[in-house]
């Protein structure tokens, strides 16, 4: 694995993170269209994707049985896959016995057959990104500073890295996955990334159009949401992911599918009053969640204050957090809170307050099936999380 660092020179000074003006869009609803023969055929051969990358190699036989789908109707998905480099047969089973006959072959997805480039745009001085296989790996990472870089200036970062990870791919790019800092609707457009100077950018379309390889552009906390659902060993349906590494954010999973909202702002926690006489916000109001958790608050509130107090006021951000949680695990009956960002703020007293302020606001039936746990440190969360987009929209295996 190598990994590539570019420094492009300063543009301009970052204004900082404040809160979202929500833009005057909402979820269309989707419309019901009659089946065709080749939609039956696109979801059956994502049936069969789906069970293999889930179960690992099968016969024919056994994806005929667990499908529900006819030997045939295997034989010939199954031929297209392999056409495609996607699957491969593999030794055949050991049969116990005398059992006479040819020995059935097993299908197997074929983990390199295709790369995936995944960008994680959430960091305030650099891009990151990556090169994985289907199953997350990494292969490649890159990085470009971006130097203070606003509006088209940082958005050309973003071309460069890509460009970059196109390059270094050693196989096919299935698809580009983006995780990106605030609100971007279902078309993967950012609506709005105040700190970025992002209004109404069409990221995933312009994407497609200059690489011409499938882009898909999802807020960044969400992605990381759905790299915990599928890559980091939950057991939760739902479940919800905060960070606060830039700003406080939370991704939400509710039956096992990414909720994102009418305007495409669920997980917007950041405002939420804690604390009536607290600090003032960004937003113009005072006591919100943002600057009582905000990783460069904290530091800041941790480096004017005497040594022995580093505890308590971490304590006081966890119960702040917790105070917040404790409704929102009741509403949605959560079974896992994930808290991301720095380790050394996350791990420790922040984590302990925000535990016990949660199970003692909550029921109990509630607060015993809850599992809150720190994934802080883990850097890798928006870039699977962008692989996740890919699979899910080009092989429909998740």
């Amino acid at each position: 694995m190598t990994e590539s660092v570019h420094t492009p020179p300063v543009a301009g000074r970052r204004p900082p993170r404040g809160l979202f003006d929500l833009p005057p869009t909402r979820r269309r609803r989707a419309g019901r269209t009659k089946a065709q023969t080749q939609d039956s055929r696109a979801h059956n051969r994502s049936l069969l994707l789906a069970t293999l990358y889930r179960d690992g190699a099968m016969s024919r036989a056994d994806l005929s049985r667990v499908s529900s789908l006819t030997a045939p109707t295997v034989s010939a998905l199954v031929a297209d896959l392999e056409a495609d480099g996607l699957v491969a047969d593999v030794v055949p089973r050991q049969e116990g016995g005398r059992r006479r006959g040819k020995p059935s072959m097993l299908v197997e997805i074929q983990d390199d057959a295709v790369n995936l480039v995944v960008l994680d745009l959430s960091h305030g001085d650099y891009f990151r990104g990556a090169v994985t296989n289907l199953r997350g790996e990494i292969v490649e990472r890159s990085q470009v500073a971006i130097g203070g870089a606003l509006g088209d200036a940082a958005y050309d970062h973003v071309i460069q890295l890509v460009a970059d990870l196109l390059q270094r791919a050693p196989r096919r790019v299935l698809g580009i996955g983006v995780g990106s800092p605030g609100i971007v609707d279902d078309t993967g457009t950012v609506r709005q990334a105040a700190h970025l100077e992002w209004h109404d950018l069409a990221m995933a379309r312009r994407l497609t159009e200059r690489f011409g390889v499938p882009a898909y552009v999802a807020n960044d906390v969400n992605t990381a949401a759905l790299a915990v659902l599928h890559f980091r060993g939950t057991e939760a349906q739902n479940l919800m992911v905060i960070a606060n590494e830039h700003g406080v954010g939370a991704g939400l999973v509710v039956g096992g599918e990414l909720v994102e909202g009418e305007q495409f702002a669920a997980g917007e926690i950041g405002h939420l009053t804690v604390d009536v006489d607290g600090e003032p916000c960004v937003c113009g109001r005072r006591g919100c969640l943002d600057p009582m958790i905000d990783a460069g608050h904290l530091r800041g509130r941790l480096a004017a204050a005497a040594g022995g107090e580093r505890d308590a006021i971490l304590a006081a951000a966890g119960q702040a957090l917790g105070t917040v949680l404790a409704p929102i695990a009741c509403a949605l009956n959560l079974n896992e809170i994930v808290l991301t960002g720095p380790a050394d703020l996350i791990d420790g007293p922040l984590l302990d307050a925000a535990v016990e302020t949660v199970q003692t606001r909550t029921l109990a039936p509630i607060g015993a099936s809850l599992t809150i746990r720190s994934l802080a440190g883990d850097d890798d969360l928006v870039l699977l999380g962008g692989a996740c987009q890919v699979l899910a929209a080009q092989l429909g295996i998740l």
